[in-house]
C-alpha cells in the first residue's frame, strides 16, 4: 500500500482550470517522511491546482501552528506558521534528467506517462521551508521576552562571566583594536 495516498491527484482526467484541495497536517505525517524536530503539529495545507494546456500550476499557503523547542531557553512554546509557495509541474520523457538540467526550485517535472501526483513530498517540503530558521519565543504585548525567565538569566550571567576573563593570548593585541 502506498504511504500518503490522500495525497494522490488524478490529474488527467481534469479539464483546464482550477481545482482547490485542503489538507490537515499533524505529527503523524511528517513521520513518514522521518523523525519531525518539532512535538506536535497542527497545519492546514490550502493547495490550488491551476490545470492548463502544458503545465500546472500549483499554489500552496501553509497555516497553523507547531510546538517546538525555543533555541534560547530550550522551553517548548507554540510556533505560528505561515508562508505560500509556488510550483510548476511540468511533464517530460524523463523527470530525473529533466530536473538535474533545469536549476530553477520552483519547477518539478513528472512523466509523460504518469496519470496521478502526489503532493506530500512537496507538502512536506513547504511545511519545512515554513519553520523559521531562529525559533525563539515571542514576546508579550508589553515587548518582554516569554522566555524561561531562569534560562535567561544564566545566559546573562554566562555572558559576564566571558567579558570578565582575561585570556592571555590576546594579551597585547588589544591595542589594534579599534
Amino acid at each position: 500500500m502506498r504511504k500518503n495516498k490522500a495525497f494522490d491527484i488524478a490529474f488527467v482526467g481534469l479539464k483546464n482550470g482550477q481545482y482547490q484541495f485542503d489538507y490537515e497536517i499533524d505529527n503523524a505525517f511528517f513521520e513518514t517522511f522521518g523523525t519531525p524536530e518539532f512535538q506536535e503539529s497542527r497545519l492546514t495545507v490550502h493547495m490550488i491546482l491551476d490545470k492548463k494546456e502544458n503545465f500546472l500550476q500549483l499554489d500552496f499557503e501553509i497555516t497553523g501552528d507547531i510546538k517546538i523547542n525555543c533555541d534560547r531557553c530550550g522551553d517548548l512554546f507554540d510556533m505560528d506558521i505561515w508562508d505560500a509557495f509556488t510550483l510548476l509541474v511540468k511533464r517530460a520523457n524523463d523527470p530525473q534528467i529533466a530536473q538535474t538540467e533545469n536549476e530553477d526550485p520552483h519547477i518539478a517535472f513528472i512523466s509523460h506517462h504518469e496519470t496521478v501526483m502526489n503532493v506530500a513530498k512537496w507538502i512536506y517540503d513547504f511545511a519545512l521551508l515554513s519553520i523559521p530558521m531562529q525559533r525563539i519565543h515571542p514576546e508579550d504585548e508589553e515587548g518582554y521576552s516569554q522566555c524561561n525567565p531562569e534560562a535567561l538569566k544564566k545566559l546573562e550571567d554566562l555572558k559576564e562571566d566571558k567579558t570578565k576573563e582575561n585570556n592571555p593570548i590576546w594579551k597585547g593585541l588589544e591595542q589594534f583594536r579599534k
